[in-house]
């Protein structure tokens, strides 16, 4: 391990401290004044940008649009749709005034009491509300539909116990919003865009998932049906990565959106909406990384390959600066973000440090010797193995490397993951295996009642009820371990974050 990260907790030895150890160490971000809310510094936001791009890509690629709504929701539109307030309700930021003056005492500002507004405004939590209520005005036929609409956006849930990327007061993401004519659309659409974060998940951040539906109990407010895609943690826990809701008629009749049907009849609109936030920086960080620091899946690194140059005087750098310049062009023109960091300020180890703890997936470095034998060292990220090659071909070697990388952290949180999921049928067999962590398989006879006794006894939540079959049995009825009543299938339990 490098000297200077000597002071990063271990995993096994304290996960949670270890986590938000490493989101201050590699400079993703910080606490702000702001209490639970966050500071993005730049390396950080860079990787959200990359996540962003490609994500970006895949929703125009699949006919979506982007808009961008009010930050701001009048009261009385998140009455509107009963479940939905009743889900948000604790969570919301509400503004009263829109004014300050000075202070009497010539002290700072106050708050003036004449600026109070008509009717307080929320910060949004989420848009549905204010999106459908500007649907109204969209749709009047069915050639008006279907609306693909997606927003990259802040939101504001007032959360009591935060903790960087993973639950914030404040955080980033996209919200999709689309308006069909059909039922069979909505539904499709909804599954449709499920299937885009998951392989968004597993081809660029490397992490395997489950997709399913979640339970009653765990559905997004106001929705029929929400979906899901669930990461496993090195700790074991699961971690929610992103959902899709099929929202059926219930915003369309709560702002009244009806359209003329082919047929000439007036009828309410079909809805979807679906989001991934900044809470995959966590996932990213608490499935690949390890003792050292990040560990950075290539697709998704702002540095993809650093140079660092080792030289005992000007002359010598001069000299490597020249033959290093060819080999960054090419890397570059292969589309490979590369960084050649010959700065005099900080000793080379200190750079190696540095650059491990960030997570960039391959280090070259060329030293005195390596300028006489036409040669660099090369060293990947995930493994911390060296090798000495030679410079020609070196730009080939690395882009193959970069590929190898990315494909070998992805089956290194798939194996990970495999090893992490049991079949129980017992309820004493679920108490003891929920302690140790991972994915568990097992009946439930589909009420809220016993779900909810399961989270109070044992913390753990049913995750979802999975598409894909892990086990040979699971899809086949069961009896639910706790009640013994009939059970169509088992569920995925897990503690999560």
């Amino acid at each position: 391990m490098a000297v200077e990260l000597k002071d990063l907790t271990k995993r096994s030895e304290n996960y949670s401290q270890w986590y938000n150890e490493l989101v201050v160490k590699a400079d993703l971000a910080e606490q702000s004044a702001v209490r639970g809310c966050m500071v993005i510094k730049p390396y950080g936001y860079a990787i959200w940008e990359k996540m962003q791009r490609q994500l970006d890509d895949m929703f125009k690629a699949t006919g979506h649009v982007n808009a961008y709504f009010p930050l701001l929701i009048p009261k009385s539109f998140l009455s509107r749709e009963a479940e939905h307030v009743e889900g948000f309700a604790k969570e919301c930021a509400v503004v009263t005034h829109h004014r300050l003056k000075n202070s009497p005492d010539g002290k700072g500002v106050v708050v003036d009491p004449e600026a109070r507004l008509e009717e307080e405004l929320i910060i949004r939590p989420t848009s549905e509300t204010i999106i459908w209520n500007t649907y109204k005005n969209w749709i009047n036929s069915h050639r008006d539909l279907p609306i693909l609409c997606n927003q990259w956006a802040n939101v504001m849930r007032w959360e009591m116990r935060t903790r960087l990327f993973l639950r914030t007061a404040e955080f980033l993401w996209q919200e999709g919003h689309t308006a069909h004519a059909t039922r069979e659309e909505a539904e499709e659409e909804a599954i449709k865009m499920l299937h885009v974060y998951g392989e968004f998940a597993e081809k660029y951040m490397a992490v395997p998932v489950v997709k399913g539906v979640k339970s009653a109990n765990e559905r997004f407010a106001g929705a029929l049906d929400t979906y899901t895609i669930e990461a496993m943690m090195q700790d074991g826990k699961a971690l929610q990565s992103g959902t899709s809701h099929f929202l059926g008629q219930n915003f369309a009749k709560a702002f009244d959106v009806k359209f003329l049907n082919k047929e000439n009849k007036l009828e309410y609109v079909w809805a979807t909406s679906w989001g991934v936030s900044t809470r995959l920086m966590g996932a990213l960080i608490m499935t690949h990384s390890d003792d050292n620091g990040l560990v950075l899946p290539p697709k998704l690194a702002p540095i993809q390959v650093v140079i660092v140059p080792i030289y005992k005087n000007a002359d010598m750098l001069a000299q490597i600066d020249a033959k290093v310049a060819g080999i960054v062009e090419k890397l570059r023109n292969m589309g490979i973000s590369v960084k050649y960091d010959n700065a005099d300020n900080k000793r080379p180890g200190f750079k190696f440090a540095d650059y491990e703890v960030k997570g960039v997936p391959v280090r070259l470095v060329m030293g005195g010797r390596d300028l006489e034998n036409n040669t660099m060292e090369v060293m990947r990220r995930d493994t911390l193995e060296k090798e000495t090659r030679s410079c020609d071909g070196i730009e080939e070697y690395v882009k193959n490397l970069l590929d190898e990388i990315q494909n070998n952290i992805f089956q290194k949180a798939l194996n990970h993951r495999n090893s992490h999921i049991t079949k129980v049928d017992s309820y004493e067999e679920f108490k003891e295996k929920i302690e140790e962590g991972g994915f568990i398989l097992a009946h439930w006879d589909g009420t809220p009642e016993t779900e909810e006794k399961i989270k109070e006894e044992t913390k753990a939540t049913i995750r979802c009820v999975p598409f894909e079959t892990f086990l040979d049995d699971d899809k086949e009825p069961g009896t639910c371990m706790v009640t013994g009543k009939p059970s169509a299938c088992r569920v995925l339990f897990a503690r999560s974050y």
